[in-house]
Formats: C-alpha cells, structure tokens, sequence
C-alpha cells in the first residue's frame, strides 16, 4: 500500500511570542517492510535555528528555534510511504513458551542488550501489581508467547473502553486501570506494564493508521490523530507490533514514526514558548491511499 501523510500542528497565541525552542518525532522510519519515497517538514514563522538528529533509540528528530515575535507557529509534516504486511503476521506460533523467553533474557547476552532496555519500568509505565494479574489471565504457565501475546492484545480492547478526553499525556497509568478507558496511548502503556511486569520486553510506539478504510470497511479508532500501540520482541521471528485500541497486529495500514520506552521517549512535539496569556492548539492527520502509478 502506498500512502500520502500529512500532519499539521498549529499554535495560536494570544499574545507574541518572542522565542521557541521545540523538537519534533514526525518523520517515518524505514523499516524492511516500510520504505519513506518523500518527506518533508514545513515550518512557519522559518525557523532561525534548525537541524536534525538521530536519537537514543535511531527515531528521526528536528530541532528548530524561531526568534523573533510570532503570534501563530505551525509545523506540518508530509510523506509518502509504502508499506507492506509485515511477515510476523503469518506467524501461528513463537515456537517457545513465555516463561522460556523471560527466563532467557534474564541472562546476560551481548546480542539481547537492546531487547532487555525494554523490559524495565519507564516514566509513564511503572511495574503493575494489578497488570500483572490482568496479564496472568492469558500468560498461563507453559503457554505459547505469541498466542498469549495475541489474546493480552484482545482483552485490552475488551476490557477497556476507548474515551476521548479521560486522560491527558499526564494521567497516571493507574487511574487508566481503575477506570478501564482511556485512548491509544493509555492502551498502549497498560499492554507494556503487563508484559514489563512479567519480565518480558515491550516497547511504545508512535505513528498513524489509515484514515480512509477500504470500501465497505469501518473506520479504525484513532485515525483522525497520530496513533499509538506497543511491540513485543518474539524469538525467531522479531519485534511484533500489537495494536490493542483496535484488536489486530499492526499490518499494512499502520506506519510507523518513532518508538521509545514511552509516550514521554516520542511526542509528536514538544518544547517552550516564551510568552503570557492562553493560546489555542489544533492538530489534524490525514493518511491517504494512493495509487502507485
């Protein structure tokens, strides 16, 4: 599948703003089976300050400053990706059982560095008494990774209602598991709670899904905005890519920006403003099929 993304922020001051400091993760990855053919990032007023880095975990940043006054700041990100079915979709089986894998990793290896950063507490996503029994209802002694990875995935679309204006980047993970709502961010953290809890190491990730569903299909939750959902490291076949606000593995319809250990590793943007009184912000993603030709 081939898609255009566009993803535009826009600050509107109530009073001029006289310096800005921000970074932003907008910019897709490539991946074995997601390939960026343009991209681009606009900003306005242009920026007096500007460069791009690579982050701890390899995501795409630009760091931009404007000074000078300006009552009105945008950024809109586009791009063109083509994207396939990833290959861990035709997978049945890992092939090994949880606690294997969790015991595995709790030995030192040179080669599992990178997968074990994934399995400890983070700022928004702490260790979970109350996840790790949620989570123990699938991850039943001697069970298959992937199948229990699978139905951890169902049961948080299940169990938990998605809620628009519950929470904000700042609620506490616990008041998402009292409340069971939230949005794909929320759902996304409850996911690596339980599977960091038991050990095992999972990863946020930040990106879209497609706005336009084809015909005859329903709308997927949270395509009007950036989405979110999580990945677990599975032997023998890689990092599998959940996405629990809507009850599948992340496929071809999902595009991937940045991954961390949580939302606060990749927000779409962040940094100061220097000025007073209240200002008014509107976000508005589109992911638009096109055709090849």
């Amino acid at each position: 599948m081939r898609y255009k993304v566009r993803h535009t922020t826009t600050y509107a001051y109530q009073y001029n703003g006289s310096l800005s400091y921000n970074e932003a993760w907008l910019q897709p990855r490539e991946l074995p089976y997601q390939q960026v053919l343009e991209k681009r990032v606009n900003i306005s007023p242009v920026p007096n300050e500007r460069s791009m880095r690579l982050d701890f975990f390899g995501n795409q940043v630009d760091y931009f400053s404007v000074q000078q006054k300006h009552k009105d700041f945008s950024i809109e990100s586009t791009s063109i990706i083509e994207r396939r079915v990833p290959d861990y979709v035709a997978k049945q089986s890992a092939g090994i059982s949880w606690e294997s894998w969790r015991d595995k990793l709790s030995i030192f290896s040179k080669d599992r560095v990178e997968i074990r950063q994934f399995c400890l507490p983070s700022p928004l996503v702490p260790f979970s008494d109350d996840l790790k029994e949620f989570a123990l209802v699938s991850f039943r002694p001697g069970r298959d990774l992937l199948e229990a990875l699978i139905e951890l995935n169902h049961r948080i679309y299940k169990d938990f209602e998605y809620t628009q204006g519950f929470t904000t980047v700042a609620t506490p993970l616990k008041k998402v598991i009292q409340a069971r709502k939230g949005v794909c961010q929320d759902f996304a953290h409850v996911a690596i709670s339980c599977l960091r809890t038991l050990g095992l190491p999972a990863r946020y990730v930040s990106g879209y899904i497609e706005t336009i569903p084809p015909e005859g299909a329903e709308a997927l939750v949270g395509s009007a905005a950036s989405h979110a959902w999580f990945a677990s490291f599975v032997p023998g076949i890689g990092w599998v890519d959940f996405d629990p606000t809507n009850n599948k593995l992340a496929k071809e319809q999902h595009i991937t920006v940045a991954w961390g250990r949580d939302y606060t590793d990749v927000p779409p943007i962040k940094g100061v403003i220097f000025n007073s009184g209240s200002h008014d912000l509107s976000v508005s993603v589109d992911v638009i099929r096109i055709n090849k030709g």
